[in-house]
């Protein structure tokens, strides 16, 4: 008898691009994740719109009317528990959530982060890769910690940066792989398979894939 999936929630804070590709992922009856809850703290974010519409049951918790972080996240705690969640999936939720909150949920709640940790934490990732002449930009998906983007990774894809690149371009095509890699990262967190040892987590085997060099050897 297969183990029951795991009830998740994804929050988000804007359009939600990387929970339909989490979403998508999570159709197929054989994930081990199931979506139950889209959660934002802002109402009028369309990710919510867009996630009712596909009949998945949603939520809002609005940071605005809370007086302190603390506040907030006990709201967002007991939303949590009134839908039995199992796993968080954060997806472009734009909170910093309290220590209290992130141990709470030590080793179920993954974050993605568009950038290479533990490079470029925080925001404005690619006008920053930019200015800094880096060859080598992309994604990374890892557990959350009461540190900023700096939890234990899971996966990440490396995409090159071209001479003509903008903070839209580049962004752009970090976002592709962002859709891929999210669900790859929760299939393999929700499975049980994987193993925190300290900032490594093992049991994430890395994908076939050949290294990306920039520039490319002739």
């Amino acid at each position: 008898m297969s183990a029951p999936r795991l009830r998740t929630a994804i929050l988000i804070s804007g359009r939600g691009s990387n929970m339909a590709s989490l979403i998508a992922a999570a159709k197929s009856p054989d994930f081990p994740a199931e979506i139950v809850l889209v959660l934002s703290n802002r109402p009028d974010a369309p990710g919510l719109a867009s996630a009712k519409a596909q009949g998945f049951a949603t939520a809002a918790v609005d940071h605005k009317i809370y007086a302190g972080r603390e506040a907030f996240d006990a709201s967002l705690q007991a939303m949590l528990e009134a839908h039995r969640i199992d796993f968080i999936c954060l997806a472009g939720f734009m909170r910093l959530l309290t220590a209290g909150f992130t141990q709470a949920w030590q080793g179920r709640m993954i974050n993605i982060h568009p950038a290479l940790m533990p490079s470029y934490k925080g925001l404005h990732t690619h006008e920053r890769a930019l200015a800094d002449g880096v060859k080598i930009h992309g994604c990374t998906v890892h557990y959350v910690v009461p540190d900023m983007d700096a939890g234990p990774i899971i996966a990440q894809a490396a995409v090159p940066v071209l001479d003509d690149d903008t903070p839209e371009t580049l962004g752009a095509r970090v976002l592709a792989q962002e859709h891929v890699i999210y669900p790859l990262a929760l299939k393999l967190a929700a499975s049980g398979l994987l193993h925190i040892n300290g900032q490594r987590v093992l049991g994430a085997a890395p994908q076939a894939l050949p290294a990306l060099i920039v520039p490319h050897p002739h």
